[in-house]
């Protein structure tokens, strides 16, 4: 009996401790509306370190991160903490604050080449990560100098290749690599794929290289028609000579006439248009046709050498006028075409109705630039009559 009296006070002790628990509330908890921040402040729960530790904000953390970076400590237990620190930043996808991390390992210099080889290959990770691949390449170079066989070292080696097109490379990574595990699936799909790339690369390069021969070809072609028809390039002019109209003269100006060479064929122009020679053997030319008096111009993509400058002045002054053209008088028959001799200083008036390779073929005719180019100008207007005044003009 005295018992079970016993039990019965044990038992009114514990429910009178759990009503006064239920009433009173635990001093020491976290509180409610803030309980998630301050429970991220505790090391072993962070979800994310921070980034600046701030010791009176987190004392815990502050008080770690000293015992890692603690220099009384031994290098190899340095570098190590370092690592981990590295790794911890890695695995939140902070690559910066990780290659820090194993940066400073690394300058350690513990003597431990199982351990600077894990640093150098997880370096080269996130420099991977981070996109820099040369860098990346450099770490695992370095980790696979300190152990030949180090498998991650290898893998990242050809990623890295891989990545920066240097397709030759990476396979030579993966075969050294194989040589130490001949079973790796990641080294046999990456040397795969090395190869095939490798292999794409050199059929590419191969094809290039033969549209740069038979473009170099039909260029040859080009420019063996061009001195057949005996028109002549300004690649590089003389200050004018004045004074003088007499053959010397036309001798001392051609003399300025550089050699013509492949480049010169090529237009300066923003289509990038060119001479080329049709199935019929006519060349065309790329021409640019100037309206000085309105500041405009016309580019002519493709002229054969056989059409008159009235085809094409009919065209782009046929039915519809230009908008900029506000007086309505640039019509066909209204306008008048020149190009310049600017060694002499001196316009020819060329006939509409002349083909472009007559124009071509005069004695002062040079092409600039690849482009021949003609000044059209409105007959009679008072801007045509100002613009060649103190000209010397001469036709054809």
């Amino acid at each position: 009996m005295a018992s079970s009296g016993a039990q019965c006070e044990s038992d009114d002790d514990m429910d009178e401790f759990m009503d006064k628990f239920k009433t009173q509330r635990y001093k020491n908890a976290l509180p409610e509306d803030s309980w998630e921040e301050e429970f991220n402040k505790i090391p072993m729960f962070m979800k994310t370190a921070p980034e600046e530790i701030d010791p009176k904000k987190y004392p815990e953390l502050a008080c770690l991160q000293a015992i890692i970076h603690d220099e009384d400590r031994p290098p190899g237990e340095q570098a190590k903490s370092l690592k981990d620190e590295g790794n911890v930043y890695f695995k939140e996808k902070n690559y910066q604050k990780a290659i820090l991390s194993y940066t400073a390992g690394l300058k350690k210099k513990c003597g431990d080449q199982e351990l600077d080889t894990v640093l150098l290959t997880n370096r080269a990770a996130a420099h991977f990560y981070l996109g820099n691949m040369r860098s990346a390449l450099n770490d695992a170079a370095a980790a696979k100098k300190i152990k030949p066989d180090h498998l991650k070292a290898l893998i990242r080696g050809a990623q890295c290749c891989i990545e920066l097109r240097i397709f030759a490379e990476a396979v030579q990574w993966c075969d050294e690599g194989l040589k130490a595990h001949p079973t790796d699936k990641k080294l046999l799909e990456l040397r795969a794929a090395a190869d095939k790339h490798k292999r794409a690369a050199e059929r590419d390069a191969r094809k290039a290289k033969a549209k740069e021969k038979k473009l170099h070809g039909q260029k040859e072609t080009v420019l063996a028609a061009i001195q057949d028809r005996g028109i002549k390039f300004l690649q590089s002019v003389k200050p004018p000579r004045r004074g003088s109209d007499s053959e010397d003269e036309d001798k001392g100006s051609s003399a300025a006439i550089s050699q013509l060479s492949l480049d010169g064929l090529s237009s300066q122009e923003v289509t990038g248009a060119q001479v080329f020679l049709d199935e019929q053997a006519s060349l065309h030319w790329p021409v640019l046709f100037l309206y000085p008096e309105h500041q405009q111009s016309d580019f002519i993509s493709a002229f054969c050498e056989n059409t008159c400058f009235l085809d094409h002045l009919a065209v782009m002054f046929g039915e519809e006028l230009p908008p900029w053209d506000t007086d309505r008088k640039y019509h066909p028959q209204n306008l008048q075409l020149y190009f310049e001799d600017e060694q002499k200083d001196r316009l020819y008036q060329v006939n509409p109705e002349t083909s472009l390779l007559k124009v071509l073929q005069h004695k002062r005719f040079f092409v600039k630039a690849g482009t021949p180019s003609f000044i059209v100008l409105v007959n009679g207007s008072s801007f045509c009559k100002k613009f060649i005044t103190g000209k010397k003009i001469q036709g054809l």
